[in-house]
């Protein structure tokens, strides 16, 4: 039986009763955009993750894009982030109007190194945007002291960090505003699209809630070019009843983790490392090796399919050449896209499943000896 790096066929069974109820419920309700649930939850979610304010979008992208315009950066603007992220992280940037300036990374928690920030200032950076990759946080003292000193922006990007705490703060909260992902693989994920962006400035929800239907504070009249970008009720419903079950997918995931860490602990395998002052939540369990793709293949061929988060350093796509990145400028980046991969990694994961992994995985490291 194949087992597979990310599944929701099981979770979908045991919460089954509960999300068809959600979606009957917006069904019967008469109001299917920008409703009740909508509110509810951008208020719990917000109250979650300790800020004042969410604003529902339809994507995580488009949180990023309309967090950005509501921050004020655009054309011509530079945020400073990392290559070691999924192409939306930049996409947004450059859909905003702004220049992305990349830093590289922590060999080894492939998280910003906030080291390299100062050093990346320039006279037309008026942002920073670390990513919390794999479900743990940036260093948010160090950007924020560096954001202090330079009077610049910062947006978290939380897609891959619901749940997750630096210093005892959630992902979302350490910032002048952050962005959220609902995708399906997300460790709190809907059923299709969605995305939210939190935030405690009263400004920035304003301008938020204008930008996400079409620039209109009422029906028709815009007070400026928006966009259509809003969560529709059934998500958010389905997002209300999953967020009740949040802290169980987290606390699940960080049991996996600790399995991986016992289980493969002398296999060769380089295991994640959890950031100081971070309680991981464990998006992905990324482990590194020199030989990933021979293992990546000899798992294929025992029906075990993982996956790389990322195998190319964004600075080196084609899409992006033009704002002057190429191989070498980021060497711990460029590397670990070489070596990194993820294991399978989701709450319903069955024990005997992550135990074949470990087992077929050790069998063919040691193959290498």
């Amino acid at each position: 039986m194949s087992i597979y790096v990310w599944g929701y066929l099981k979770e979908y069974e045991i919460e089954k009763d509960e999300i068809f109820a959600a979606i009957t419920n917006v069904l019967e309700s008469g109001k299917l955009i920008l409703g009740p649930n909508v509110s509810e939850f951008e208020e719990k979610f917000a109250a979650y993750c300790g800020t004042e304010f969410g604003i529902g979008v339809d994507n995580g992208t488009n949180s990023l894009v309309l967090a950005l315009r509501a921050l004020g950066i655009g054309e011509g603007d530079e945020v400073i982030t990392v290559s070691n992220t999924a192409v939306p992280t930049v996409s947004a940037i450059v859909s905003a109007g702004a220049i992305p300036r990349f830093v590289d990374i922590d060999p080894q928690t492939y998280l910003m190194d906030t080291d390299q920030l100062e050093a990346a200032v320039s006279n037309k950076t008026k942002c920073i945007l670390p990513v919390h990759l794999y479900g743990q946080c940036v260093d948010m003292d160090a950007v924020n002291e560096v954001a202090d000193k330079y009077g610049l922006k910062v947006l978290e990007d939380c897609a891959q960090a619901h749940g997750a705490e630096f210093k005892g703060r959630k992902a979302g909260s350490m910032s002048d505003a952050s962005s959220f992902s609902f995708y399906p693989t997300k460790i709190l994920g809907t059923y299709g699209d969605g995305g939210m962006v939190l935030t405690s400035s009263e400004s920035v929800r304003d301008k938020m809630k204008k930008l996400r239907f079409y620039g209109m504070e009422s029906t028709y009249y815009a007070k400026e070019h928006g966009y259509n970008s809003r969560l529709d009720e059934i998500h958010a419903a389905i997002l209300l009843g999953k967020l009740a079950h949040l802290d169980d997918y987290v606390s699940r995931r960080k049991e996996i983790a600790s399995k991986y860490d016992s289980l493969l602990a002398d296999s060769g395998l380089t295991l994640p490392v959890a950031a100081e002052n971070n309680s991981h939540a464990y998006y992905l369990y990324v482990v590194r090796h020199p030989k990933r793709d021979q293992i990546m293949e000899k798992l294929k061929e025992n029906d075990i399919f993982v996956n790389i988060s990322y195998p190319w350093p964004i600075h080196t796509m084609d899409g992006y050449a033009r704002f002057g990145g190429k191989e070498g400028d980021l060497p711990h980046t460029e590397l670990a896209a070489k070596e990194i991969f993820s294991l399978p990694m989701f709450p319903t994961l069955a024990d005997e499943d992550q135990e074949r992994v470990c087992e077929v995985l050790k069998g063919i490291l040691s193959s290498f000896d």
